[in-house]
């Protein structure tokens, strides 16, 4: 068993910053050639390119809307066209809460919008990208969950929180469908996870100092912890886990 991921093509959607830059860089460094996506900030997913091929892999950063369909279907082609291999590790890192609505407040377009950027860019990232891994006869998918699927999340995360709980199911699911055709597909499931733009935006200090001081392994959790876990399942030492989900969260919640 080894971590040597030389010569596979990973593809880790959000990977311009926060724990998808750490996602990608993890796998770098085991020898994966690493595709990042960004939506909006196209100079940061640059950087994070240009920081990843001096690691001594091929990266390069492509516009990413995971939400919708022509955008996925395009990155397909300009990824086959770039690298001239089909995608080999598939990190559906990319996801938000959006906002924090109440449910008595919850209007429709911030539903969708939930559900879209959580659930649907996932089921469709999956669908676009795990026909060549069909194909090829092998591949590694990792969806990313989230402790709010299992405690409900904070205030005005409801939806979030169900979304997430979805991409869980959707996982077990789709690893049933894929695997005779040597796909595993698993799941990972962040606590808290500090130095991220996520925190920064949605989480008070106070509410940060609280959610630590429950946390039996006394810290924060970092993009490094997640990425970690990321590793592990796409390297040989994951080779027969298909289906699950992976709790990263330092014991705040344990199965």
């Amino acid at each position: 068993m080894k971590l040597n991921l030389s010569g596979k093509l990973a593809l880790v959607t959000g990977s311009n910053a926060g724990i998808g830059r750490g996602i990608a860089k993890a796998l770098a460094a085991c020898g994966a050639d690493v595709v990042i996506t960004y939506l909006n900030n196209r100079e940061q997913g640059e950087e994070a390119a240009i920081e990843i091929s001096g690691m001594g892999v091929r990266s390069k950063a492509f516009q990413l809307d995971a939400t919708n369909l022509d955008s996925i279907v395009r990155l397909v082609q300009e990824v086959r066209d770039t690298f001239g291999q089909p995608v080999d590790i598939l990190v559906n890192n990319a996801g938000h809460l959006i906002g924090r609505v109440a449910n008595l407040e919850m209007t429709e377009e911030h539903y969708y919008k939930v559900m879209d950027v959580n659930l649907k860019s996932t089921v469709f990232m999956c669908k676009y990208f795990g026909k060549a891994m069909v194909a090829q006869g092998n591949g590694c998918i990792i969806n990313m969950a989230s402790l709010a699927a299992h405690n409900g999340g904070g205030p005005g995360a409801a939806v979030y929180a169900a979304s997430k709980a979805a991409v869980i199911a959707y996982t077990k699911g789709l690893a049933k469908e894929l695997a005779a055709s040597g796909v595993r597909v698993n799941a990972i499931s962040p606590g808290f996870i500090g130095q991220t733009a996520f925190h920064a935006t949605f989480t008070s200090e106070e509410a940060r100092k609280a959610a630590i001081a429950g946390i039996p392994l006394g810290r924060e959790g970092t993009p490094d912890d997640v990425a970690g876990a990321v590793v592990f399942l796409a390297s040989d030492l994951g080779k027969y886990l298909t289906g699950e989900t992976i709790e990263v969260n330092g014991g705040q919640y344990m199965r």
